[in-house]
């Protein structure tokens, strides 16, 4: 038996049986490479789910973690710390935001972001203002506060009664957000483009007219970027392509580049209305070593001037899949921006994940017919083309 399948049994007798994983066991990464114990090589073209946009092994994002885990990991938030408030300031520059709390993750992150909103309209409003407008097919992660905004029956009835005063609109659809409002409502939540659900972008038109509407009602506008930021659509947080802000925002997965943390950001009009000393608390968020990581991730941005390689490759990477999308009869779609590309498939998804893998190719699925694309950001033409070579040669191999 080799060591991967002896890690493998290990994993399978230790771990709680809550993902279906891949028969792999990767030991190391370099570039936009990973490779598994037994030393074979696999073009990686999901990142880790969005998370791993520097790839693996930038010696400047190492060091600056190398350097924190010798001085100081944690602290609690009793105290200040260099890191956190560096990556703290730099995170306000370019999200456009005015305060922001650092989290775990994802999941966390819209937590708060819910406490938040419903907060604001408490100190405004009173308790009649409660009601927060989610969309169906949204997810936004696994605790009960956040699976009560997911979009999916299939993640909420195993855990109901989960919290109350949740509403789901239709995405993309502005008539059905009209139709939910009501003079309880205090948020509207959506991603900027939907990803578990099967990579949606928002339309201009949808997001300009929810915005007006909260503009309105003094509703707040959530929107759940832990996928879709970070410049994985070429804008720094996807809404900035819209030129639509948010009251508040979500951030996560790419935030750290593998370090677990999560943020919730927020204007100074909610802020002045929202959380206040001991409503709100975290003892390992926004840590001396993740604010070192989330410091050293922001600077790297800059200075590989990410965004402008985002929208050239993701240009080409989109020219490729239309490509491929024409030419093969059991692939009916292409969506999404930049870097966050979903492609409609005939085939079951995770047949062609599988398959995939084989050829030394990681890709993942969205939703129920959909393959997933969401590289490092630092991927060249070249592995692009690469990526298509095994993911035709997998298609071929499966029609």
């Amino acid at each position: 038996m080799s060591n991967m399948n002896q890690y493998m049994e290990t994993a399978e007798k230790a771990l709680l049986h809550t993902y279906n994983r891949f028969p792999v066991v990767f030991d190391h990464g370099k570039g936009v490479y990973l490779y598994d114990t037994e030393g074979k090589e696999y073009l990686d073209f999901a990142a880790g789910i969005a998370v791993n946009s520097l790839g693996y092994g930038d010696e400047t994002y190492t060091d600056a973690l190398k350097n924190q885990v010798d001085k100081l990991l944690h602290i609690s938030n009793l105290y200040y710390s260099a890191p956190t408030a560096e990556a703290a300031s730099k995170l306000l520059e370019v999200s456009q935001m005015d305060r922001v709390f650092f989290t775990n993750s994802g999941t966390e992150a819209i937590e708060g972001a819910l406490k938040a909103a419903r907060k604001y309209s408490y100190s405004k409003y009173g308790t009649e203002r409660y009601e927060i407008i989610a969309m169906n097919h949204s997810f936004h992660g696994r605790s009960m506060g956040a699976v009560s905004v997911t979009g999916n029956a299939h993640y909420r009835e195993p855990f109901e009664p989960l919290i109350g005063g949740v509403k789901f609109a239709d995405f993309n659809d502005l008539e059905s957000v009209k139709t939910a409002i009501t003079d309880k409502t205090c948020a509207i939540l959506m991603e900027t483009v939907q990803g578990e659900g099967g990579i949606y972008p928002a339309t201009p038109e949808f997001l300009c007219g929810v915005k007006a509407l909260c503009e309105e009602k003094d509703i707040l506008l959530i929107l759940d970027e832990i996928q879709c930021g970070m410049g994985r659509t070429g804008e720094m947080f996807a809404w900035q392509g819209y030129g639509v802000k948010p009251d508040i925002l979500t951030s996560a997965k790419a935030l750290g580049c593998g370090v677990p943390v999560g943020a919730f950001l927020m204007t100074e009009k909610v802020a002045e209305y929202s959380l206040a000393p001991g409503d709100h608390g975290t003892t390992y968020g926004g840590n001396p070593f993740v604010g070192a990581a989330v410091s050293a991730v922001l600077d790297i941005y800059k200075d590989k001037n990410i965004l402008t390689h985002v929208q050239e490759v993701g240009a080409y990477l989109e020219e490729k899949l239309d490509a491929l999308v024409e030419k093969y009869d059991c692939l009916t779609t292409r969506r999404g921006k930049g870097l966050m590309q979903g492609v409609v498939t005939t085939i079951k998804p995770g047949t062609v994940c599988s398959k995939a893998l084989e050829k030394g190719l990681v890709i993942i699925s969205a939703g129920s017919d959909v393959i997933r694309i969401v590289p490092p950001l630092v991927i060249e033409k070249k592995h692009v083309d690469e990526m298509i070579s095994k993911l035709e040669a997998t298609i071929s191999e499966i029609i």
